[in-house]
C-alpha cells in the first residue's frame, strides 16, 4: 500500500459518520461541564437525553438476543455521563440566573416543575423521591445483583461450553468453523456479561448522585437567593424549589429508564426471541392458569359492593384467553403429532434406501488420551496447557530410544470419566487410568525423605510410590524434605511415557516396520534388497522385532539386526532362534543398556544343579515349553524377588545370568513378576566385559 492509499483510508476513517457519535458525545459532556450554557441549548439537550433513554429502552425490548446489543454496557455509561454532565450545566444555571424567574433555567425545567407536579414543590419533593426509591431500591439493586450473579455463572460456565464445543467437534456434528464461531460467541458473552457487572454499578451511582445533588442545589439556592439576590425565605424556597425539583425530575426520568433498560437486558433469557413474545408465549400459554384466575376474577365481581363492571369484565377477558389457548394447544398437539407420523415414515424410506458403508465403522486409535473436563485447559495451548508440548516430548524421547517413531496420542474430553480424571488407552483397550488435582503439584517419596508433607495422599500414577499433592507455593519446602516434585501435566505425561515403554512391542506394526525398510534401505540399499519376501515374510521380521521390544531392546542398530537376520533367516525361521542371533549380535548395547559402560557385570547364576534340573524340564515337554514343578518354581521366585531388591538397594542393576537353552524361557517366567530382572546368555556377555557372581540361587 502507498502513502498516498494509506493517506486516503485515514482521511475516510476521520469522516466516517458512524464512529463520530461516541467521541463528539464525550467531547460535549466536559464542554457542559465547563462552559456556561443558554436555557434554550440545555432544553435541546435535555429532550435529546429523554430520546436517548427511550430509544436505548425500545433497543433492549425489542433485541432477541442480549450479544445483538454487546455495546449496551458502553451506551450506559455514556448515557450516564451526559445525565451528570447536564445535571451540572443546569445546576449552574438554575443557581446564577434563578431569581428571575421560573424560565430562567429553560422551558424542560419550569414544565416538569410546574405541569409535571403542579407548581406544588411539597408534591414534587415527594414524587422525586419516589422515583429515587423505585430506581435506586427496586430496580438498581436487583439489576445489579442479577448481573453479579450472571456473570459468575456465565465464567463458571465456560469450561462445559468449551468441552460441549469439543464434543461436537469429535463427534462431527459441526465443523472447524462453527466450533470456531461458537468458541468466540462464548468469549463475547462471558466479556458482556462481566461488562454489564460493571455498568451497573453506574447506574447505582447515579442514583445516589440525583439525591445529592438535588439537597445541594436547594441549599445552595436558599443561600444563594436570601444572601445575593435578597429574596424572601418564601419566595426563595418557592423559585428554587421548584427549579430544583424539576431539574431533577429531568434527570431522573432518564436515569429510570436507562435502570429499567439495564434489568430487562439481564434478566431476559439468551433465546432467539424478543421480550414481547416471551412474555406472552410463557405467561399465557397455560389456559389451565387463566381459567381459574377468570373464575376468582367472578367470584370477586359478584360479591355486593365490588366494582362489578372491572371484575366481571376482566373475569370474561380471562375465560376467552382461556378457550383460545386451550384450542391453539390441541391444534398444537395434533400438528406435532402429524409432524412425527410423518418425520418417522421419512425416517423408515432413508434406513430402507441407505446401506451400510466403510464410513460407518469406527477405527480406534493407536494411543488415546481420554480426560475430564477440568482437565481440558491442560491441553488448550490458548489457556496455557503444556500438556500437547509434554506428550510431543515424550513421544520424541521413546522414538530416540527404541528406533522406530511412536503414533502419535489422540487427545479428547470423556464425559464419562469424573472431572479429574483421565484414561490412557492402547489400541482401544484401557491400560491406565489415574486422578490429577489441577493446579496442585505432586511430591513423589522416592524412597528416603527427611519429613513429611501436609496435603493429599495418593499414590504416583506412573511407579506406584506413595505422593502427596501439595500447593505449589510448597514446592520448595518438599524438595529440601527429599521429595520430587512434578506438575499435573508431568505426572500424566510420565504416567504415559512408563505404559509405552512397557507396551513397546505393541506399538510397532507391520507398516512400522515397513517404514524402518524403507529409511534404511536408502542409507545401505544391498542390505535390504531381496530380504523380505525373499528371505523371510515381513511378518516374521516384524515378530523378531516386537520380541526384543518386549523385552526392553530397543531397534536402533537397524543395521546389525538385518545383517543378523540375512544370515540366519536361510537357516531358520523360527523367529525365537531369529530373536536369539540378533540379541547376541546386540549384546554391547544390551549390556550397555542394564549396566552403563562399568567393566563388571554383576549377575546372579543358578547353581549346576537346578540348572541340569530345568534342562531336563525343557527337554521333556518339548515344544510346548518348560514345565517347572509348583514348588519349585514358587521358591525359585521367592529367591529371585530377594536378590533383585538387594540388587535395587545396593544401586546396581538385577541380572540373571543362564545359558541360551533357558534364557526365553526364564525371561518369560520372570517378566511379570520381578520386571526389574533381567534375563542374559552366556553368550550376550561382551568379551571385554568381566562377570561377578553376586548370589548364586538353588533348590
Amino acid at each position: 500500500m502507498n502513502l498516498t492509499a494509506a493517506l486516503d483510508n485515514v482521511k475516510l476513517g476521520r469522516l466516517n459518520p458512524a464512529g463520530m457519535g461516541v467521541p463528539v458525545m464525550v467531547l460535549a459532556t466536559l464542554a457542559m461541564v465547563t462552559l456556561p450554557m443558554p436555557p434554550l441549548l440545555l432544553d435541546i439537550l435535555f429532550a435529546f437525553n429523554i430520546s436517548l433513554s427511550m430509544v436505548v429502552l425500545l433497543v433492549t425490548v425489542y433485541t432477541r438476543r442480549p450479544l445483538e446489543f454487546s455495546a449496551f454496557p458502553t451506551v450506559l455509561l455514556v448515557a450516564t455521563l451526559l445525565r451528570l454532565a447536564l445535571n451540572v450545566a443546569s445546576t449552574r444555571v438554575v443557581l446564577l440566573e434563578g431569581h428571575e424567574g421560573g424560565d430562567a433555567a429553560g422551558q424542560v425545567i419550569e414544565a416538569f416543575g410546574n405541569v409535571v407536579i403542579g407548581g406544588n414543590y411539597a408534591v414534587g419533593l415527594v414524587v422525586f423521591l419516589i422515583l429515587v426509591i423505585i430506581n435506586f431500591v427496586v430496580v438498581t439493586k436487583g439489576a445489579g445483583r442479577i448481573s453479579e450473579v450472571s456473570a459468575r455463572f456465565t465464567l463458571d460456565a465456560m469450561p462445559g461450553k468449551q468441552m460441549a464445543i469439543d464434543a461436537d467437534l469429535n463427534a462431527g456434528l459441526i465443523s472447524q468453523e462453527q466450533a470456531k464461531a461458537r468458541r468466540e460467541e462464548i468469549a463475547q458473552e462471558a466479556d458482556f456479561y462481566g461488562s454489564m457487572d460493571g455498568a451497573s454499578k453506574f447506574v447505582k451511582g447515579d442514583a445516589i448522585a440525583g439525591i445529592l445533588i438535588l439537597f445541594i442545589n436547594i441549599i445552595g439556592g436558599f443561600v444563594i437567593g436570601m444572601v445575593q439576590h435578597d429574596l424572601l425565605f418564601g419566595e426563595a424556597v418557592q423559585i428554587y424549589t421548584l427549579l430544583t425539583i424539576g431539574d431533577g425530575l429531568v434527570a431522573q426520568i432518564p436515569s429510570l429508564l436507562l435502570s429499567i433498560a439495564a434489568a430487562i437486558m439481564v434478566t431476559r433469557q439468551n433465546t432467539d426471541q424478543d421480550m414481547g413474545e416471551q412474555v406472552v408465549l410463557q405467561m399465557f400459554e397455560s389456559p389451565k392458569a387463566l381459567a381459574i384466575c377468570a373464575g376468582i376474577l367472578f367470584v370477586m365481581g359478584i360479591v355486593p359492593g365490588m366494582p362489578h363492571f372491572a371484575f366481571l369484565s376482566l373475569a370474561l377477558v380471562a375465560a376467552g384467553g382461556a378457550w383460545f389457548g386451550t384450542r391453539k394447544r390441541a391444534q398444537k398437539a395434533q400438528a406435532q403429532v402429524e409432524e412425527a407420523k410423518q418425520e418417522e415414515q421419512t425416517q423408515v424410506q432413508t434406513q430402507q434406501q441407505k446401506d451400510l458403508s466403510w464410513d460407518d465403522v469406527q477405527h480406534v486409535d493407536v494411543i488415546g488420551l481420554e480426560v475430564g473436563y477440568r482437565l481440558i485447559p491442560m491441553v488448550d495451548k490458548g489457556q496455557g496447557g503444556e500438556l500437547l508440548n509434554r506428550i510431543k516430548g515424550v513421544r520424541k524421547k521413546l522414538s530416540q530410544e527404541f528406533g522406530f517413531l511412536i503414533p502419535a496420542v489422540h487427545i479428547r474430553d470423556n464425559l464419562d470419566l469424573p472431572a479429574s480424571n483421565y484414561r490412557i488407552s492402547l489400541m482401544g483397550v484401557s491400560v491406565g487410568e489415574a486422578e490429577v488435582v489441577p493446579g496442585k503439584d505432586l511430591a513423589i517419596n522416592p524412597g528416603q525423605v527427611f519429613g513429611e508433607m501436609s496435603g493429599v495422599k495418593t499414590k504416583d500414577p506412573a511407579f506406584g510410590l506413595d505422593a502427596v499433592w501439595i500447593d505449589p507455593n510448597m514446592r520448595e519446602q518438599a524438595q529440601a524434605l527429599g521429595y520430587t516434585v512434578v506438575d499435573c501435566s508431568t505426572v500424566i505425561a510420565t504416567h504415559l511415557s512408563q505404559l509405552l515403554t512397557n507396551q513397546a512391542a505393541t506399538l510397532l506394526g507391520h507398516e512400522e516396520v515397513q517404514n524402518l525398510l524403507d529409511m534404511i534401505g536408502r542409507k545401505y540399499p544391498k542390505l535390504v534388497e531381496a530380504l523380505v519376501p525373499d528371505l523371510l515374510p515381513l511378518s516374521t521380521l516384524t515378530r523378531v522385532m516386537q520380541n526384543l521390544l518386549n523385552e526392553a531392546v530397543p531397534i536402533r542398530d537397524m543395521r546389525s539386526i538385518l545383517q543378523t537376520i540375512r544370515e540366519y533367516a536361510p537357516r531358520s525361521q523360527d523367529t525365537d532362534v531369529l530373536t536369539a542371533a540378533v540379541r547376541v549380535a546386540l549384546k554391547r548395547l544390551i549390556v550397555q543398556e542394564i549396566n552403563g559402560l562399568d567393566g563388571e557385570v554383576p549377575v546372579v547364576a543358578l547353581l549346576p544343579e537346578l540348572e541340569q534340573m530345568l534342562h531336563q524340564s525343557l527337554q521333556a515337554a518339548g515344544n510346548e515349553g518348560a514345565a517347572i514343578e509348583p514348588g519349585l518354581a514358587e521358591r525359585m521366585q521367592r529367591s529371585l524377588q530377594d536378590v533383585a531388591q538387594q540388587q535395587e538397594l545396593a544401586g546396581q542393576p538385577a541380572i540373571l545370568l543362564t545359558s541360551g537353552v533357558l534364557r526365553n524361557t526364564l525371561a518369560r517366567f520372570i517378566k511379570n513378576t520381578i520386571p526389574s530382572m533381567r534375563v542374559l546368555a552366556y553368550q550376550e556377555i561382551p568379551d571385554d566385559k568381566q562377570i561377578k557372581i553376586v548370589s548364586s540361587i538353588g533348590q
